[in-house]
């Protein structure tokens, strides 16, 4: 299953690492990856592979917004399918 998992915050060393490892860490890879700075904030879009993922979609959804809390990041994670339905014109 592919998701799309975007983050949003002020612009610090760490945010790609920090991202990156807790999809590691629950099998999720990484297919596509978007990032940018505008003025001092940083946004990123991530299209992910979560089919190999050792823990409910759910689950890991909650877990990136909870570690983008603790971070002061806005972290989401949305299936594909639904990503895409809400953001047709």
């Amino acid at each position: 299953m592919k998701a799309i998992v975007t983050v949003l915050g002020r612009d610090r060393v760490g945010i790609m690492s920090l991202v990156c490892s807790l999809l590691a860490r629950h099998n999720v890879n990484i297919l596509d990856i978007s990032q940018t700075i505008l003025q001092e904030d940083f946004t990123m879009v991530m299209l992910v592979d979560a089919g190999g993922c050792d823990i409910p979609f759910a689950q890991l959804a909650a877990l990136l917004e909870q570690e983008g809390r603790a971070h002061s990041l806005d972290i989401r994670a949305q299936r594909e399918d639904i990503f895409d339905a809400m953001h047709r014109i």
